[in-house]
């Protein structure tokens, strides 16, 4: 029976950190066996902050290995550089033809990042970027696309214009569907717990980096801001710190929230919190051994297979796609 297909992608933007791994790679990983991966560095997304080129490539590199030191298989997912495929951008300029102005300028993060900002300012790519992202999920007939809530809005920007070109010129996309998970999906930050964690956080206090001194993730486990209550009890909206470190002691734990209050309910907030730190610790300790393992052949053949892969799928997609549109000697 053929396998359904996942994709997500990373952008090399900053260090990796647990958010990431608890809210989306741990989830690749658990998924990969039953779908047919595609997993990638988002490189090109990157641009619309005008990153430092030295970084972006050496970020790049870091992500695919933390990709594997993390447990993604190259033998059930397929992995690499989105730059490298050519048919990603091929197949945004037709998307972004068949996109309108409106509906992208309603997405959230779009009006997020914009927000104060003269219209001059603001490059086109961070307007145009859903599109981009769209037509990485449509060119592989993806399936599933594991997401957090707030990449939903561009999945589902992703079904409209698939339903959109499929009504114009016949099935030509599969439509796919977010898939979000349970707990996890958005870690928050260990300082201020009511927004989520980011790797480009100023106040790096807030923020445990898969690639962290152990003891200074336990140290930032230990100082994460919580309440004045003492009881070990999930609430977001009243206790959103504590609730956040539950949650990433559920994940690492595979334990559930209630299971959790019930353990730790004759428990102070500094007993919990050491407990969660040394699963942090343990994860860490785990997936920086295995990166400091990693060859850089390695990482270069595993890239190149991935390349060939995906090449070979996207390019008929877009003659597909080309055909249809009337463009080229078809």
């Amino acid at each position: 029976m053929k396998l359904k297909r996942l994709l997500s992608g990373i952008k090399p933007t900053g260090e990796l950190h647990i958010g990431h791994y608890i809210g989306a790679i741990k989830r690749f990983i658990e998924m990969q066996k039953d779908y047919e991966s595609f997993v990638f560095v988002a490189d090109l997304h990157s641009l619309t902050v005008n990153p430092n080129p030295k970084e972006i490539r050496e970020n790049t590199r870091k992500i695919v290995e933390l990709y594997i030191a993390c447990g993604l298989d190259p033998k059930h997912t397929i992995l690499f550089n989105q730059s490298e495929n050519i048919y990603h951008t091929a197949l945004s300029w037709a998307l972004t033809c068949h996109s309108y102005m409106g509906e992208l300028s309603r997405m959230t993060q779009y009006k997020d990042k914009s927000d104060g900002q003269k219209n001059e300012s603001i490059n086109c790519g961070l307007f145009n970027y859903p599109v981009l992202m769209a037509a990485d999920i449509l060119i592989y007939d993806t399936d599933v696309v594991p997401v957090g809530d707030d990449q939903k809005q561009h999945v589902e920007l992703t079904r409209t214009l698939a339903e959109r070109f499929n009504n114009r010129y016949g099935k030509t996309f599969k439509v796919p569907k977010p898939v979000i998970a349970k707990k996890g999906a958005r870690i928050m930050d260990l300082q201020t717990p009511t927004k989520k964690m980011s790797k480009s956080d100023e106040n790096k206090k807030g923020v445990i980096n898969l690639l962290e001194d152990l003891e200074v993730a336990r140290k930032k486990i230990m100082s994460a801001v919580t309440d004045s209550e003492s009881i070990i009890k999930y609430d977001e909206k009243n206790k959103p710190g504590i609730s956040n470190l539950m949650t990433i002691y559920a994940c690492l734990t595979n334990k559930e929230i209630k299971e959790i209050e019930e353990d730790f309910k004759d428990s102070s907030y500094k007993d919990f919190k050491e407990k969660v730190a040394d699963e942090v610790v343990i994860l860490l300790k785990d997936i920086q051994k295995k990166y400091n393992e990693i060859k850089t052949d390695y990482i270069d053949n595993i890239l190149n297979e991935g390349l060939i892969k995906v090449k070979e799928i996207s390019k008929n997609k877009v003659l597909e796609v080309y055909k249809k549109l009337g463009l080229g000697r078809y």
